[in-house]
Order: structure tokens, then sequence, then C-alpha cells
């Protein structure tokens, strides 16, 4: 029955919240680069260097494997030539 009561209602409107207090300021209010560079530049940096020695040797590892994989891949496909030398 409850599904009835809420039909028409706009996603935001299905409950009434009594004694709940919020706050939110204009957007044309706000400060769009606020401590971008006080504080937003070297929070990336700390979590760049917090991440990559955790992230790095892992992906360089896989990438020399992977390299490595190939060219042995290649070499095997190629024929000795040393095998063909007195077919004549």
């Amino acid at each position: 029955i409850s599904s009835l009561v809420n039909m028409g209602r706009h996603f935001g409107d299905l409950a009434k919240v009594r004694h709940v207090i919020t706050y939110s300021l204009s957007p044309f209010e706000q400060k769009a680069f606020a401590n971008y560079f006080s504080k937003g530049i070297p929070n990336v940096w700390r979590r760049f260097t917090a991440s990559f020695f955790k992230v790095a040797p892992p992906m360089i590892l896989t990438y020399l494997i992977y390299s490595w994989g190939n060219m042995t891949h290649e070499q095997g496909k190629k024929k000795n030539p040393a095998d063909y030398a007195n077919d004549e």
C-alpha cells in the first residue's frame, strides 16, 4: 500500500524526514578553486607518492615478462638456417 501513497511523488520527496536540518550553499556563492594550489596539488602529490611504489613495481615486472615472452615467441617462429645448409 505504500507504493500507492508514494505514486506521483518525485524521487527526493518520497518520505517525510523530521528533525533533520540540512544546510547548503548556492553554487554561485562557492569558490570553484578554493585552496586549489595550497592544499589540492600537495594532496595529489602525497597520494601519488604513497601509491606509486605499490603499483609501479608489479606493472614494470608484468611489462618485462610480457616483452620477454613476445621476443621468445618471435625467435621461436624463425627457422634455423643451419638445418637447410646442405639441401641441394
